[in-house]
């Protein structure tokens, strides 16, 4: 072999790659396909899920077609809900009537397709999006049926559908201004309250992060916390009004104490969280027990309970007591607000072990700033008592008692 020719090994051809060559889309015969059993089958789901079992069509490619034609009846043309070309049949979702009764067979017939084919929960998704994003362009009965099956589906627990693919989509403005988003999610409510709690619905709700947006759903003129009332009443949904009406009040509470407690801890003047604590009152419109039973917990919250000894944490106690005694005072103004923070105190020194035998020392305290008034103090003794620890708790002030009687009987 010549010096200048190039080793070559023997037997061996060098092979060419060949490119993977795709096959093309073709979602239209898919369509046509699965369109074809449900009119072999008269629109019967039962035989219908058992041909599509036993079918060999691509599902894993043309998850999104097959779940338009479950609510559609056909392919949809991109980016609308208007029919495609092609075969339809008339038992789709959308064909339907707008009765739980006449949509719950399409959930119970989805749930069987995707326990064969988990896979498909991604394209049922997808395709909700897609057309709850389009409310607009279907007919009030329409999104009324969408409405139904989506309650249906989260109330029988669809595979894992996610709530947020639900509710995200519906906080689309342009929505939302028309009302359209408002209607649907009424209807909403009202199906999946059929047979499900309210905790259920904001259990389901917290999850879609929707619990403390529901505002939202309304148009910006009846944004507000009357406007919801009004709309959900008249709806005949008053638990949901309730129920909300509730969530709103534990907000302002807890706003409240918040601010209360920075002005506690910053040692503000009293003057001006007297006056704090009335506008706050004013603006939520808070019930008088509410109040005092915030104040007390809000002042004996910072309460320094860093004593070596039960004798300086009561002092730091009482201490408390004695520097807010005016801001109690200006807010215990009736025997009834006064019983009720005397119950306060009866179930903070019944649950607090370090304040057990400081009872009868903080009512003193609280009778000597004029906070409780002797009348008060008396009625809680003979029969006004909490329950809990009451036996305890009577005997530890009798000798107190024994010393308003006295003075009482001396006047």
């Amino acid at each position: 072999m010549s010096s200048k020719e190039k080793p070559t090994l023997g037997g061996t051809r060098i092979k060419t790659r060949k490119r993977n060559i795709a096959a093309p889309l073709d979602p239209a015969a898919f369509a046509d396909a699965v369109v074809q059993i449900y009119l072999d089958n008269a629109g019967d789901l039962e035989l219908i899920a058992k041909n599509i079992e036993s079918s060999d069509l691509n599902f894993s490619r043309y998850g999104d077609t097959f779940f338009e034609v479950v609510f559609t009846g056909g392919r949809t043309q991109p980016g609308t809900v208007k029919p495609d070309e092609g075969e339809r049949y008339p038992y789709s979702v959308i064909e339907c009537e707008a009765k739980r009764e006449a949509i719950l067979p399409s959930v119970i017939y989805i749930q069987k397709i995707l326990r064969r084919r988990p896979f498909l929960i991604k394209n049922l998704e997808n395709v909700m999006q897609r057309l709850l994003q389009s409310l607009e362009l279907f007919e009030d009965n329409e999104r009324k049926k969408l409405a139904i099956f989506t309650a249906l589906a989260f109330s029988q627990k669809l595979s894992g559908l996610p709530p947020e693919t639900v509710f995200q989509p519906l906080r689309k403005d342009n929505l939302v201004v028309k009302g359209l988003v408002l209607s649907f999610i009424t209807d909403f409510f009202k199906e999946y309250l059929v047979d499900n709690s309210l905790e259920d619905l904001f259990s389901i709700l917290k999850r879609g992060k929707m619990e403390d947006n529901l505002l939202d759903f309304f148009p910006s003129a009846k944004r507000s916390a009357e406007g919801f009332s009004e709309h959900f009443t008249k709806a005949g949904l008053v638990p949901l009004v309730e129920y909300n009406d509730k969530k709103i009040f534990e907000v302002k509470l807890k706003e409240m104490k918040s601010s209360l407690t920075a002005q506690i801890a910053e040692e503000s003047d009293i003057s001006e969280v007297i006056e704090t604590v009335k506008q706050r009152v004013k603006d939520a419109k808070l019930p008088d027990i509410e109040v005092v039973r915030i104040l007390w917990d809000v002042i004996m919250d910072a309460v320094q309970w860093s004593g070596k000894n039960q004798q300086q944490n009561a002092n730091s106690a009482l201490r408390q007591v004695k520097t807010w005694a005016k801001l109690l005072n200006s807010f215990c103004t009736s025997g009834k607000l006064e019983l009720e923070l005397m119950y306060k105190v009866q179930m903070q020194c019944y649950e607090d072990a370090k304040l057990m035998k400081l009872f009868p020392e903080i009512v003193r305290s609280l009778y000597d700033q004029d906070v409780l008034a002797e009348d008060t103090i008396l009625y809680w003794f003979r029969k006004g008592t909490n329950p809990k620890g009451r036996q305890s708790f009577v005997k530890a002030l009798e000798s107190f008692v024994n010393w308003l009687e006295e003075a009482e009987e001396e006047e």
